[in-house]
C-alpha cells in the first residue's frame, strides 16, 4: 500500500516551553510521525493552525465548506461556529445541513446547540429549538458546545427553560457559551455561576476585567461590523491564557482580505509577546472547546501553518489532517455544489403599505453606530406631509422596515440615524437574530423595490437607486450562496460600494443593517413587532 509521506523543515514554535527550534517534520498518513531536532532549518515558522472561537458561518454568506476555502488561505484550521442563524430559519434542519456541508471538506468545524431559538419572543422566527432538540443535538459528536445563552435576563432570573439548557449541556460535558453585553460586577459574577464559561460581547477593558475575574474566557472580537480589538487588546499581556480572539460575524470581503492572522498580526505590533499571541490564536480555543485539531507532537493529525515570522503571520502553507489545504494565498480545495434549504412565504410589498401615519409631532430615532452592535436613541420633531411621517435625509434621518418573511403580515417601520444614504435603499435577508427582511432608505418607493427584490429571489442583500438595481441572491435560507466565494465576495463589494456611493459613511452599511433588528443588544432595535428596548426587554412607540 501506498503510504503518504511528506518531511519539512522549519522552525518550530513551542508554546509550553516557550522555544523555537529548527526541526524536521516527517508526515505520514495524516499524521506526524516524528520531529527531529535539526541544526540548521529555513526561518520559516511553524504554528498550529488559527482558530476562530467564535463564529456564524452564515454571516459570510458562504456554505461552511466555502467558508473553510476562504480560510485557509490564511491559516485558520478551525472554527467554533454557532449556527444560529440557520437554526432560527430552518431549525435543527439547519444545524443538520451546516454539519453535513462541513464534512465534505478537511477542517475543523466544531458546531453548538443553538441556545435561543427564537432568541427572544418580540419576533417571529422560522422555527423554534426546545430543551429536548437541544439535548439530542449535544449527544452528536459533530456538536461541541451550547451555543451563546443570549437570553442572560433569563440566566440572572433563573429562567426555568434557560436553566435546563445549561444542565443539560454541563451533564454531557460540554462547555457553555456566553452573550452578557455590558454585565459588570454582581451580575457578571451570577451569569458567570450559572456555568457559563466564555464571552464575546465586551466592549470595554473594565468588562472583560469583570468576566475574567469571574471566571469566564474573553474572547476579542474583530468582525465585519463589531470590533473591539483596540479595546481589548492591552489585556492580552496580563490576561492571554483566559483569552481567544473570535471574528463573531464576517463578511465574504473581509474574509478573502484576511481573518485570525490579522488579528495575531496586530497584537504583536502593540508589544504583546508572541508566544503568548499564538497561545490565544491556535491553542486556547483547541483545549476550551477539545478539538480534536493536532497541536504539532508526535502522533497528533497533521494539522499545521507555516508562517513567514512572528510578526507578520503571513501564511506560506496550512495543512490539515494531512493534506496541504493551502499554499501562497491560494486555496487548494475546490469549490463544492450546494443544495438550496429555505423558508421563505413574503409576499410582495408596494409603497403605500410603507407609508406610517403620524400620531404625534415628535418621533423615536435609532442611532446605528459605526462598527458597534449596541445603538443609542433620540427624540427629533416629525417631518410630516399628508398626515405621513417621512424619512429626512437631509439630516440623516431614514426610515427603517422591518417585514415578517414567514408569513403574511404588515410591516414595522421606525426612523433610524447614522446610514447616511441620500438617495435610494438597501436591504437585506440577512437580519438578526430571526432573518426577517430589513430595509433603509430615503423613500417609500425605493423601499418597497428593495424589499420586493429579496422576495424575487427568496432572499438577498440588495441597493436601489435612480434606476439601478443590483442583488445578491442567498438561496440557502435567505442567509448563504451556493456560489464560488471569491465571486460572492466580488458581488457583495460592488453592492458595499454601491451603498457608499449613495451616500453611507458606515465602513460595513449591510453588516450594520443586518444588526438593527438584533433585539439582545441594547439599546433600540426594530423586529417585526415593533420598536423594541433592549435595555427593559419592552416595545416603545415610534412616536412619543
Amino acid at each position: 500500500m501506498t503510504q503518504n509521506t511528506h518531511t519539512l523543515e522549519g522552525q518550530l514554535v513551542d508554546c509550553t516551553k516557550r522555544q523555537i527550534r529548527p526541526v524536521r517534520l516527517y508526515l505520514q498518513n495524516g499524521l506526524i510521525s516524528k520531529i527531529e531536532d535539526i541544526d540548521h532549518a529555513p526561518e520559516k515558522y511553524f504554528l498550529p493552525p488559527f482558530v476562530d472561537a467564535h463564529v456564524h458561518i452564515e454571516s459570510s454568506m458562504l456554505t461552511p465548506a466555502e467558508f473553510a476555502r476562504l480560510a485557509v488561505v490564511h491559516g485558520t484550521g478551525a472554527t467554533i461556529s454557532d449556527p444560529h442563524e440557520i437554526g432560527n430559519v430552518l431549525g435543527v434542519d439547519g444545524v443538520r445541513y451546516m454539519v453535513e456541508n462541513g464534512e465534505q471538506v478537511p477542517f475543523y468545524f466544531c458546531f453548538g446547540a443553538p441556545s435561543c431559538v427564537p432568541a427572544t419572543p418580540f419576533e417571529t422566527a422560522g422555527a423554534t429549538i426546545t430543551a429536548q432538540q437541544i439535548e439530542e443535538l449535544l449527544q452528536q459528536p459533530s456538536i461541541g458546545y451550547l451555543a451563546e445563552m443570549m437570553n442572560w435576563p433569563g440566566v440572572l432570573n433563573q429562567d426555568t427553560d434557560v436553566m435546563e439548557k445549561i444542565a443539560i449541556a454541563h451533564r454531557l460535558g460540554k462547555p457553555v457559551d456566553g452573550h452578557a453585553p455590558g454585565l459588570k460586577g454582581e451580575q457578571a459574577v451570577q451569569y458567570a455561576a450559572a456555568g457559563i464559561s466564555t464571552d464575546h460581547e465586551c466592549f470595554t477593558a473594565d468588562e472583560a476585567l469583570d468576566k475574567l475575574a469571574a471566571g469566564m474566557k474573553i474572547l476579542i472580537r474583530e468582525g465585519s461590523a463589531a470590533r473591539n480589538f483596540d479595546a481589548l487588546a492591552p489585556l492580552l499581556s496580563e490576561h492571554w491564557a483566559g483569552m481567544m480572539f473570535c471574528s463573531d460575524d464576517k463578511h465574504p470581503d473581509s474574509l478573502v482580505e484576511g481573518h485570525i492572522n490579522e488579528l495575531a498580526r496586530r497584537a504583536v505590533a502593540l508589544g504583546v509577546d508572541a508566544f503568548k499571541v499564538v497561545q490565544v490564536a491556535c491553542h486556547n480555543p483547541v483545549a476550551h472547546y477539545r478539538l480534536p485539531m493536532g497541536q504539532l507532537r508526535v502522533d497528533d493529525p497533521a494539522d499545521f501553518i507555516v508562517v513567514n515570522n512572528l510578526e507578520e503571520f503571513r501564511v506560506e502553507q496550512t495543512w490539515l489532517k494531512g493534506q496541504l489545504v493551502a499554499k501562497d494565498g491560494r486555496p487548494l480545495l475546490q469549490h463544492l455544489s450546494s443544495q438550496t434549504p429555505n423558508k421563505f412565504a413574503a409576499r410582495p410589498v408596494t409603497a403605500e403599505a410603507l407609508a406610517l401615519t403620524a400620531q404625534t409631532e415628535t418621533i423615536r430615532v435609532i442611532r446605528a453606530l459605526d462598527g458597534q452592535l449596541i445603538t443609542e436613541s433620540f427624540e427629533q420633531a416629525a417631518k410630516i406631509e399628508h398626515g405621513n411621517a417621512l424619512a429626512m435625509p437631509e439630516q440623516d434621518i431614514l426610515k427603517l422596515v422591518v417585514l415578517n418573511r414567514y408569513t403574511d403580515a404588515p410591516p414595522a417601520i421606525a426612523f433610524i440615524q447614522g446610514f447616511g444614504l441620500q438617495k435610494g435603499a438597501i436591504a437585506s435577508s440577512v437580519a438578526h437574530d430571526s432573518h426577517n427582511l430589513i430595509a433603509v432608505g430615503v423613500d417609500d418607493e425605493a423601499l418597497a423595490k428593495a424589499l420586493n427584490l429579496l422576495i424575487a429571489q427568496q432572499g438577498g442583500i440588495a441597493a436601489v437607486h435612480e434606476g439601478a438595481a443590483e442583488i445578491l441572491p442567498l438561496p440557502i435560507a435567505g442567509l448563504m450562496s451556493a456560489a464560488d466565494g471569491y465571486k460572492v465576495a466580488e458581488q457583495y463589494s460592488r453592492l458595499d460600494q454601491m451603498a457608499k456611493e449613495m451616500g453611507s459613511r458606515l465602513g460595513s452599511p449591510f453588516m450594520t443593517l443586518s444588526f438593527m433588528a438584533l433585539l439582545v443588544i441594547p439599546a433600540l432595535k426594530l423586529s417585526d413587532k415593533g420598536l423594541f428596548d433592549g435595555e427593559i426587554f419592552k416595545f416603545k412607540p415610534v412616536f412619543v
